[in-house]
């Protein structure tokens, strides 16, 4: 018999409506699931005795007949830099540890609403800053494919829960790639959508922003329910006005305009290559139209430094005199570079994302989606310092947001929805992702596409097994 923990949101929803199972069985299972993967290190706070007395109420509400709301009785986790009201919010750091929020933010606000239930908080480097989940108040998350290798950052711990079936769905957040490079080293969905459709009014500048609140999962199908629940407008969100008539209507892949980047201005590892340019060849077969296209996200690296260590620094800094001896390092590192920067530069910085947007703009005036890689290179060791050089192929390619994933960080720059699905292996047993990105509040359309490439490779993988 399969374990409730491993079953996708979309079975334990058609499950709670069969009666085949009860709330408190599957809450009981994903916290038997943390307890029993604790190794693996993927919580900061686990709200077990909450999580028991919310399912115990949805099962009365179950046992009285009443409509089931989308999220009824569904486990899931959120990343430990958004704020759970009741619930600790850490941010990953030791000046944090004791923090108790007394608001949710809107995304958890509307999970609760809509009958999801907390399982805890999950791990994130200090303030979200790096591609390792590590920090000196939790320690170490390991990834569930290897435990010699990153789960990636900064939504690492959301993934790993994801993947080791501790709850089924999860919010994480990204500000440069964060829930879709882990997604990729640990073969989960992550998906950033347009900025403003999911409502993060935690940010300070709402209006310079490019941090999302961001769904994650094992399936395409279950991303896209915990998105429908959470995404819509909210009138303090100065990116979530719009309410555009016009939705790209996908059927298929037949006719879907591609647009193919296998490089952005960076050295891609040779199997990396391999293995998206076949799901590239899978869909070309399938009948889209697939053009070569060349965008230098990695020249991007700058712009973006500039935007995060910024922010970093203007976050650190009431807390900086009292805490510095406990920040992790390599925080530090960004924090010291922010307080340098001019505001010249940072204008500057806004002008360079203006001008990708643009750029990305001109793409989409023919092509439906813009494909690639999500990393450049399969999961790095622990051991990989953020701020030091990357080698791919046997060689230094550069420092690791230019390196590593000029992908994912070009479209937090220009707000586009992006979203990461599993491709295959490496020869090694670690998980690839396809990265696929598409125009402002296309959501719905991307999610249409993955989906059906999610399909494909699934029978291919079958067909190869």
């Amino acid at each position: 018999m399969t374990d409730l923990a491993d079953l996708t949101a979309t079975e334990l929803a058609a499950g709670y409506r069969a009666g085949t199972f009860s709330p408190v069985e599957v809450v009981d299972a994903a916290l038997a699931r943390i307890e029993a993967r604790a190794d693996l290190n993927a919580f900061i706070t686990v709200t077990a005795d909450e999580a028991r007395a919310a399912a115990r109420e949805a099962e009365e509400a179950m046992q009285s007949g009443s409509e089931l709301p989308p999220l009824f009785g569904l486990p899931y986790s959120v990343k430990d830099l958004t704020l759970t009201k009741g619930v600790r919010t850490t941010f990953g750091s030791r000046a944090y540890a004791d923090n108790v929020p007394d608001e949710d933010a809107v995304a958890v606000a509307r999970a609760r609403e809509a009958g999801a239930i907390l399982l805890g908080k999950t791990t994130t480097p200090e303030f979200g800053h790096k591609i390792h989940t590590s920090a000196p108040l939790f320690g170490r998350t390991l990834n569930p494919h290897s435990p010699d290798v990153t789960p990636g950052g900064s939504s690492g711990g959301a993934a790993v829960a994801v993947a080791a079936g501790m709850g089924p769905i999860a919010l994480g957040t990204d500000g440069g790639g964060s829930v879709r490079i882990p997604s990729a080293c640990c073969g989960t969905v992550g998906f950033k959508p347009t900025l403003g459709t999911i409502p993060n009014l935690q940010a300070g500048d709402l209006f310079s922003s490019n941090v999302h609140v961001a769904p994650m999962a094992r399936t395409v199908a279950d991303t896209a329910l915990l998105f429908e629940a959470v995404a819509g407008f909210d009138r303090r969100d100065p990116y979530g006005q719009a309410n555009l008539p016009f939705q790209m209507k996908v059927e298929g892949l037949a006719g879907l305009r591609v647009a193919w980047l296998p490089s952005a201005g960076n050295p891609v590892d040779d199997e990396i290559a391999e293995i998206t340019g076949r799901v590239v060849t899978m869909m070309a077969d399938a009948g889209a139209i697939v053009d070569e296209i060349e965008l230098d996200f990695a020249s991007l690296e700058e712009t973006f430094m500039f935007v995060l260590e910024t922010l970093l620094a203007s976050r650190a800094r009431p807390i900086l005199d009292k805490y510095r001896d406990q920040l992790d390092p390599t925080l530090l590192v960004h924090v010291d570079n922010g307080f340098k920067h001019s505001a010249l530069e940072l204008t500057g910085a806004g002008a360079a994302r203006t001008r990708a947007f643009k750029a990305v703009q001109k793409v989409f005036e023919w092509a439906d989606v813009i494909v690639s890689p999500t990393l450049s290179a399969p999961p790095l060791p622990h051991e990989q310092d953020p701020h030091g050089p990357v080698v791919i192929n046997g060689k230094p390619a550069g420092r690791v947001r230019a390196a590593w994933y000029p992908y994912t960080l070009a479209f937090n720059l220009t707000g586009h929805p992006a979203i990461s699905i599993p491709c295959g292996w490496t020869a090694s047993g670690l998980p690839v992702g396809f990265h696929l990105a598409a125009p402002w509040y296309q959501e719905r359309a991307l999610l249409a596409v993955a989906a059906d490439l999610e399909a494909r490779l699934a029978v291919g993988a079958a067909q190869e097994a």
